[in-house]
């Protein structure tokens, strides 16, 4: 939810990016979570053809669709919580 978050906010954000903006994710976690949302069609991932390489990414029209969920989730917790 975070990841989804951050590429709304930022739209194109490389990896040390995101990482930054994440506080106290690890690479791993991180790298293995984009990986499952670009495999669900949720992120899309962009290489640049450059030495050194360069890799943003950025939600696609799937993840952006699912946002208005997402906020919709949090108000009903913020209505919910003790």
């Amino acid at each position: 939810m975070t990841i989804l978050y951050t590429l709304m906010e930022f739209k194109s954000v490389r990896f040390n990016e995101m990482k930054r903006y994440i506080s106290g994710i690890s690479d791993k976690t991180l790298s293995t979570a984009l990986k499952e949302l670009e495999d669900d069609g949720l992120v899309h991932r962009e290489m640049y053809p450059q030495v050194p390489p360069k890799v943003e990414y950025s939600l696609t029209d799937t993840g952006k669709s699912l946002i208005p969920l997402l906020d919709g989730m949090c108000e009903w917790g913020d209505l919910h919580r003790p």
